[in-house]
């Protein structure tokens, strides 16, 4: 939960700039909406990720429920970018750049808790 809580924070100040620019320079409506969705579509993920591993954490049969409900987590994330993308709710490229934000964070994160629990 520590790196969740390290994603969420920086990725406010990441984000929030860089949807009021887009708004501001390239389209109004679609690019900042895509950037936020990209985001949220990220930070949702790994929640789910982060609760069914502690969930499962020492259970028997674990294996298989983690692979059950990440791929379900998949084929829900997965038609839902395929609804925005499909109903042109959201730029791909505003998607794609919230998702790359949140997945860099992510790594810098674990990166941080691991070098300080070393």
């Amino acid at each position: 939960m520590e790196i969740l809580k390290g994603v969420f924070k920086k990725s406010i100040f990441i984000i929030l700039p860089a949807m009021l620019l887009a708004g501001y320079c390239i389209e109004p409506r679609k690019v900042p909406l895509g950037i936020f969705m990209g985001a949220l579509l990220g930070i949702v993920n790994l929640r789910q990720l982060s609760r069914n591993v502690e969930g499962f954490l020492g259970s028997q049969g674990a294996t298989a429920k983690m692979l059950i409900t990440g791929m379900l987590r998949l084929l829900f994330l997965g038609a839902a970018i395929f609804a925005l993308i499909y109903y042109n709710v959201v730029n791909v490229f505003g998607l794609l750049f919230g998702f790359t934000v949140v997945f860099i964070l992510i790594m810098v994160e674990g990166f941080m808790v691991g070098k300080a629990q070393e």
